[in-house]
């Protein structure tokens, strides 16, 4: 077997330090400088390895495509901090709160457009968890359907584009963060579009849990609401629409619509009378807190690859799972298993980075589609989100959720949600074309 049982040994190490609480990026380093010299003291790592790691390095920094997350993250944060999401999704609400199920599908919908322009789950779920929690409360929703609803919308952003998760997976399964993008999309909507449905069933069938908005309730009407949408659901729209078309029809990379996107918000913000050095310092500030984390723990876990392979670890990994009873069936199975676990304890960019470099080796050996294999792992990824009981979507809107919500019931809220979001997994795995269909109908466009 050679030096692979170091490999394992080291693997396993490193989950164990990580599950203690320490930072990955420093139990990465930490576990790979520890086996490393584990390694060279037994004669099965050799020191001019490490020359190795600069290149690597520095062809991560070189990575053009990487550039978008800042960009990405920094949009995301001045709609957040700007009051812009908050008027936005006020204003759905006002539109659709005089149906049955109203104020829930407003909830949806907002959470589809604030994914689809930020990418961040943690803002998204915070910001409508803070908003609109209350007034689902106040207006008699059920406890459990309102955090629900929330926490399950909210985490969208880990899948509709221009998702983080999305742009790290790219650079992992080394596919083009484009077609990610568009095999995302259809997915990402079937979640949404499940999530409404649900709704609308539980409108029909339990309408007492999910009340319209009374009726002498004043709402604007007429030209002050048509000001209203104007002002508040237009302009975010727009921005979806210039940062995903402009990527979708060729006319930019995600890192160039990134920068429009950047520039587009804080055109709104400036718009809307909010742009201000406080804000620009706040979302910079966010930005630069995100894009830190993502890069160092890319750089430790560069160390920890090339100690991990040093030592057999990939090669016997690739070789486990090519040889799995139902081949390509038998490592879907496996991977996904792993990858929903993992996803309940660890954030997405810690799974990306520390189970990505072990299942691509076995699914190019099984010639899988990578570009849909990513898009299934990210399905899966939102599952585990918010799982219970250490789902982080659970967390973060346990963290401005009101008094009155308890923790079991914020907990018992994701499971309905859970099942949709399984329902929509498996059907993409069954019908592959609802990833590739917008890759296939781009090339064809673009021929």
């Amino acid at each position: 077997m050679g030096f692979e049982w170091l490999a394992i040994v080291m693997f396993v190490g490193f989950f164990f330090i990580l599950m203690s609480g320490y930072p990955v990026a420093f139990s990465f380093a930490g576990t790979a400088i520890i086996f490393g010299l584990i390694g060279l003291g037994v004669g099965a790592f050799d020191l001019n390895r490490l020359l190795l790691l600069p290149n690597v390095w520095f062809g991560t920094m070189s990575n053009f495509t990487l550039l978008a997350i800042p960009y990405f993250v920094f949009l995301g944060a001045v709609l957040e901090k700007s009051g812009l999401a908050e008027e936005l999704l006020e204003t759905i609400g006002i539109i659709l709160g005089k149906l049955k199920g109203g104020l829930a599908l407003a909830v949806i919908l907002v959470g589809t457009i604030l994914a689809a322009t930020t990418g961040v789950v943690a803002a998204t779920v915070i910001v409508m968890g803070m908003l609109s929690l209350p007034v689902m409360l106040r207006y008699g929703y059920d406890k459990q359907l309102a955090s629900g609803v929330i926490v399950a919308s909210g985490t969208l952003a880990q899948l509709i584009p221009p998702s983080l998760v999305l742009v790290i997976l790219s650079d992992q399964i080394g596919v083009s963060v484009g077609d990610l993008f568009l095999g995302a999309l259809i997915p990402g909507l079937m979640l949404s579009g499940s999530y409404m449905l649900y709704v609308v069933i539980l409108a029909m069938v339990k309408p007492e849990i999910v009340p319209a908005l009374p009726k002498d309730l004043v709402i604007p009407k007429g030209k002050a609401l048509l000001k209203q949408i104007i002002k508040a659901v237009l302009p975010p729209l727009f921005l979806i629409f210039a940062v995903l078309g402009s990527i979708f029809f060729g006319l930019a990379t995600p890192t160039e619509a990134g920068a429009v996107g950047a520039v587009g918000a804080c055109l709104l913000a400036a718009i809307n009378q909010r742009f201000n050095p406080k804000l620009l310092r706040d979302a910079a500030h966010a930005t630069a807190v995100i894009t830190a984390l993502v890069l160092m723990i890319l750089f430790c876990s560069s160390l920890f690859s090339l100690v991990f392979d040093a030592l057999g670890g990939k090669t016997w990994i690739t070789n486990l799972l090519t040889s799995l009873p139902g081949g390509f069936w038998g490592f879907l199975f496996v991977s996904n298993i792993a990858i929903f676990l993992l996803g309940v304890f660890l954030e997405f960019i810690e799974i990306c980075f520390i189970a990505m470099p072990l299942f691509v080796p076995a699914a190019q050996a099984l010639g899988i589609d990578m570009v849909w294999f990513g898009v299934v792992m990210a399905i899966n990824l939102q599952t585990a989100f918010i799982s219970p009981p250490v789902g982080f979507s659970l967390f973060y809107l346990q963290s401005v959720a009101p008094k009155e919500i308890s923790t079991i019931e914020i907990h018992r809220s994701a499971i309905p949600f859970m099942v949709l979001q399984f329902i929509v997994l498996m059907i993409v795995i069954i019908f592959p074309q609802t990833v590739r269909w917008l890759i296939d109908a781009s090339v064809a466009t673009s021929i």
